[in-house]
């Protein structure tokens, strides 16, 4: 065997035992001859001590190790000399003394120290295979490794089967770019890569296996942002004869499993429910952290009448005026000030207007246009005092809502108001669905309106009507919901589409041609005029609900071999050039190799 235990495990109680560990040098220390090694493998350290009074072949030996090489030592398990233990090491009371000491293997110079703070990604991206050996991202690997068990565990004492769909599969419009794979044996004709099960997961429901669940990669061509990445996994679930309670009431007994599992936390439940209109109304966002206050007040009633045109002009356009006040915040720098003006334009704003609450006064150019009236009620509203800063947003709901919601949140990051969603209590993690979104959504870009989740969600009972009067697609709310932890949506699904004459109505009104209907979704028409139940379901970001858990900064700290921030592998070289024959055998010709 090449080891009778772990670097872990070794207590004051094996004292006197023969032992035998192998692992990496995470550390050599050379203490005036005497080697001191610090011996890792995935579970932790051991201290290994080579002395040449007792074997001076073996510390000569050992002086010429260097950190990663990987070793396998035998010997006795021996207390450590007193005063030196080490509390906050599992294994800080004993080491081993060796008698053998058998190099595997060398390591060539390190890219980076396994034991530093390395900022370049890109760097620790090309070695990954190196990377993670580091202990934080082992333990990530590992946290994921539960959170995926506690789901499967939970999911099948609740009688659902994990099925899996296929990779290879069509292109339809479902809202991202697909990922395409030509096929050679049809030439000119191509595969997508799934953005989601979504289709197959609502025919398994056709199919009368009533709970579907399943570990899924999905696949979008997006352009690259911070935390996105082309390849992701998802928890996808799908059951018949359920409405939107069920699917509440089984996420959130999956997630406390998971949270169990993984951090030992009993989380509160059934989890705080608001709808999508007094999420953006009370917090500027669909998805709103709750862990602060600088809650939205909406003053539209109040300034009404207003002799401030910027106000007053909102108001009469059909807009409104909301504010928010950032307790305390009156000193913020200029800087800080700029930034937060640049905020509010880039999401729509003409400018920001703000209070500044100093010395008594309220210094702002515009409060002089202000009614007496008007100055109580925005006290009384937004309970002001000394220090607190106002800003406002007066446009379209819409946008003077994100606006309020954006600076909020920034204003939290610059106040360090809350703290990282690592902490240890399940009292740091506030869970909320967020219901009733808006069916649909104009595109003023293509003059037409789009699915706000998927074409096969439900509209409400009371709002199926409204599909008939154009002027009213706005106002119909859909069947479809999010979950959402301290701010971060890392779930959402919806009550489907489970007749034809509903389903084709949601095409027509989507603007999709009965032709494009049956060319792109007619197999699931067919589908549906066979007796399809009722059904619904909800898909759970696993990459992002893990990086909460773990309280990492970045999805790419939870995936073993992710993306860079600009879609590619920088390990393996990908994606790279192929070799034309391979592009002949798929009837493909590059652009670049065409004649003009």
């Amino acid at each position: 065997m090449y080891r009778t235990t772990n670097c872990n495990s070794l207590r004051k109680t094996d004292i006197g035992k023969d032992v035998t560990l192998a692992g990496w040098v995470h550390v050599s220390r050379d203490h005036g001859g005497v080697i001191f090694i610090d011996l890792r493998d995935r579970e932790g350290l051991t201290q290994v001590v080579f002395r040449p009074e007792e074997n001076a072949a073996l510390a000569k030996e050992a002086h010429h190790l260097r950190s990663e090489d990987v070793i396998q030592v035998t010997g006795k398990v021996a207390p450590r000399v007193p005063g030196t233990e080490n509390p906050k090491l599992a294994t800080g009371h004993i080491e081993v003394i060796p008698t053998v000491l058998k190099i595997l293997n060398r390591a060539d110079d390190l890219p980076f120290p396994i034991d530093a703070e390395i900022h370049n990604e890109d760097l620790r991206l090309t070695y990954r295979y190196y990377d993670l050996r580091r202990p934080e991202l082992s333990r990530n690997l590992r946290i994921r490794h539960r959170a995926a068990k506690a789901t499967r565990d939970y999911l099948d004492s609740q009688g659902y089967l994990e099925i899996e769909t296929p990779i290879l599969s069509k292109s339809t419009p479902e809202g991202a770019r697909d990922f395409l794979v030509p096929s050679r044996l049809m030439p000119g004709k191509f595969y997508a890569l799934p953005q989601a099960p979504q289709q197959y997961k609502q025919l398994l429901q056709v199919a009368g296996v009533e709970k579907y669940f399943q570990i899924a990669k999905c696949f979008r061509d997006e352009d690259m942002r911070a935390d996105r990445q082309p390849e992701f996994t998802q928890i996808d679930i799908e059951a018949s004869f359920v409405e939107s309670n069920d699917i509440f009431e089984l996420t959130e007994g999956m997630l406390a499993a998971i949270f169990k599992a993984t951090r030992n936390l009993d989380i509160k439940m059934p989890f705080d429910r608001l709808s999508y209109r007094d999420a953006v109304g009370r917090y500027g966002s669909d998805k709103p952290d709750r862990r602060f206050g600088m809650e939205l007040a909406d003053l539209s009633d109040d300034f009404r009448g207003s002799s401030f045109k910027v106000f007053r002009g909102a108001i009469d356009a059909g807009g409104v005026v909301k504010a928010i006040n950032a307790k305390n915040f009156a000193s913020l720098t200029i800087g800080q000030s700029d930034e937060l003006t640049e905020i509010a334009k880039n999401f729509g704003a003409k400018g920001l207007a703000f209070i500044k609450v100093e010395g008594g006064e309220w210094k702002s150019p515009i409060v002089k246009f202000f009614s007496d009236a008007e100055k109580a009620a925005l006290k009384s509203k937004l309970k002001i005092e000394e220090g607190d800063l106002i800003l406002f947003g007066a446009d379209k709901w819409e946008i003077a809502c994100e606006v309020l919601g954006r600076l909020r949140l920034r204003i939290a990051e610059m106040q360090q108001l809350v703290k990282g969603s690592d902490g240890q209590s399940g009292s740091d993690l506030d869970f909320l669905w967020v219901t009733d979104f808006p069916l649909l959504q104009f595109s003023a870009e293509e003059n037409k309106w789009n699915s706000m989740h998927h074409p096969f969600t439900r509209p409400k009972a009371d709002d199926i009507g409204l599909l008939d009067d154009k002027s009213k697609l706005a106002d119909i709310r859909a069947e479809a919901y999010d979950v959402v932890l301290n701010g971060v949506e890392i779930g959402g699904g919806s009550i489907r589409i489970h007749e034809t004459q509903l389903q084709d109505k949601m095409f027509e009104v989507l603007g999709i041609s009965p032709e494009d209907r049956q060319a792109m979704f007619g197999h699931l028409l067919r589908a549906l005029r066979l007796g399809a139940p009722p059904h619904g379901g909800i898909a759970l970001g696993l990459d992002r609900l893990v990086m909460l858990i773990c309280g990492a900064h970045s999805i790419r700290e939870v995936i073993a071999f992710p993306k860079n921030n600009r879609g590619m592998d920088l390990m393996s070289q990908s994606p790279a050039d192929v070799d034309a024959r391979q592009l002949r055998e798929l009837s493909i010709k590059l652009a670049s190799e065409k004649k003009p």
